[in-house]
């Protein structure tokens, strides 16, 4: 067994370079450099943590057939990712260690039962029955933590509600705690947060995440094989549990009849109950009224479209995790043109990473307009009134900040008032919401607003400029 690392991973590549496309060896390969083999584990050096992720995903069996050959069956492979965060301020660049396989653990300690013949009753529908003890994965991706959950007006209570829940399971009025809200805002992601955080300060909780597609899928597979009452006494078994898009079990009355009773036994027994679903329980079809109004005597907490500081700040942090320098005009164009969710403002980011990364491209406004323009249709129309104050600010170098501010200053009234224009002519929102949005006026006042400055277009050529000027920043 060779203990040089520049030798077995040069041995390692030999075998992978016949073995995959030479654009692909050219892309994904060449750029790694080893760092270090003890211990039999090899610690490769990686340029961001898309990198390390494409590597897991697309090429993991061929490096873990070159490693074994190389070291031995117990080889392992850790990555360091390097980072360079330039668009923070005087900040150094540093290197974080990914390991292959380790992470947050959230894995459950092993239920007890109450006597060795009672044992084998209970089947586990997470795993294959014959088991002689319940080991229940906690189904939770170590990814979705409180630190990885950037906080916002549009999910702080949510947010806060969760924290207390975790530090707290079962013992708070939160119980149980429903998220509610569209896709792509985080639910999942928030309701996993808190299931991580619970397993840190509570080794001894059996914590389980489940969508209630899975769990249909599970009461269905157990009246098959006439396994009701194990799949009952499972799920009574569990400290907190996280149902995902309870919204599925509509019409499902056999279903809801039983989770009905697992949700009965847990509260009374000071278990906790986390939810989420697609709209508030007031407004969800096809459940029974019984369940209902138990969603109802804990909190329900909603979580809705990011503001534009709050995408900015979600986009850094990506960008950072992965290791990408992105120009702050770079993400700000995304921030403003995505608004709809998280999920796609992340998958704006990778795709305009695989495109740098593939295509060789630099990574900058040009390729991002191109990138945006393909994936969000009308961009235009969905400008944000929180974007268009920022424009509006930066063109009149004025902290945003003043526009909330009730002063009578020419400079600010007039920015208050290009602002409301601009908000009226380019989105959809209402008068009544534009004005809360913008220094808290009714909407008489942006009606003022907007009259004025249509008046001053007509009358003051060197005005008129400066709105070209604004308009032409808020269309790139």
């Amino acid at each position: 067994m060779n203990n040089n690392h520049l030798q077995v991973w040069n041995n390692c590549l030999a075998v992978i370079k016949d073995n995959v496309p030479p654009i692909s060896y050219k892309t994904w390969f060449e750029p790694i450099v080893p760092l270090n083999l003890e211990n039999q584990i090899l610690t490769l050096q990686v340029p961001s943590h898309f990198f390390y992720e494409y590597l897991e995903e697309q090429y993991i069996d061929i490096l873990r057939k070159t490693l074994r050959k190389e070291i031995g069956n117990s080889a392992k492979l850790e990555y360091n990712v390097v980072m360079e965060n330039n668009h923070i301020a005087n900040a150094k660049p540093f290197s974080v260690v990914v390991p292959g396989n380790n992470g947050t653990n959230t894995k459950n300690r092993p239920v007890s039962m109450p006597s060795d013949k009672e044992e084998l009753t209970i089947r586990n529908p997470f795993v294959i029955p014959g088991i002689k003890k319940l080991h229940i994965d906690s189904q939770l991706n170590p990814d979705y933590s409180f630190a990885n959950f950037i906080e916002g007006d549009c999910n702080r209570l949510a947010r806060s509600a969760g924290v207390a829940v975790s530090e707290n399971p079962g013992g708070t009025a939160f119980n149980p705690l429903v998220l509610y809200g569209d896709s792509g805002l985080g639910k999942t992601h928030l309701a996993q947060a808190i299931g991580i955080k619970t397993k840190e300060l509570y080794q001894d909780k059996t914590v389980l995440y489940v969508s209630a597609n899975k769990f249909q899928t599970q009461f269905t597979e157990a009246i098959r094989n006439n396994n009701k009452n194990d799949f009952l006494h499972f799920y009574q078994m569990i400290d907190v549990l996280i149902i995902d898009d309870i919204q599925e079990l509509a019409g499902k009355e056999k279903t809801q009849n039983t989770f009905f009773h697992i949700f009965n036994h847990l509260h009374q027994s000071g278990k906790q109950l986390i939810l989420t679903s697609d709209k508030a329980p007031i407004d969800l079809k096809g459940m029974e009224n019984r369940l209902l109004s138990r969603f109802k005597w804990g909190l329900s907490a909603d979580l809705q479209n990011p503001d534009y500081e709050t995408r900015v700040r979600i986009l850094h942090q990506k960008a950072y995790k992965d290791g990408i320098v992105l120009e702050n005009e770079v993400i700000e164009y995304i921030a403003s043109h995505v608004v709809n969710n998280v999920r796609e403002l992340e998958g704006a980011l990778i795709s305009l990473l695989a495109q740098s990364t593939l295509n060789k491209k630099e990574l900058n406004l040009e390729l991002a307009i191109t990138i945006i323009d393909r994936l969000v249709k009308n961009t235009k129309r969905e400008l944000s009134i929180d974007y268009i104050q920022k424009v509006v600010c930066d063109h009149f170098s004025l902290p945003i900040d003043v526009l909330q501010v009730k002063t009578r200053k020419r400079e600010i009234v007039q920015a208050r008032q290009i602002a409301m224009y601009f908000s009226k002519t380019l989105t959809k929102a209402s008068l009544a919401s534009i004005g809360s949005q913008i220094g808290k006026k009714d909407h008489a006042t942006v009606l003022h607003a907007c009259k004025t400055v249509n008046n001053l277009i007509d009358t003051d050529r060197g005005f008129k400029t400066q709105i070209d000027e604004i308009d032409k920043k808020l269309k790139m």
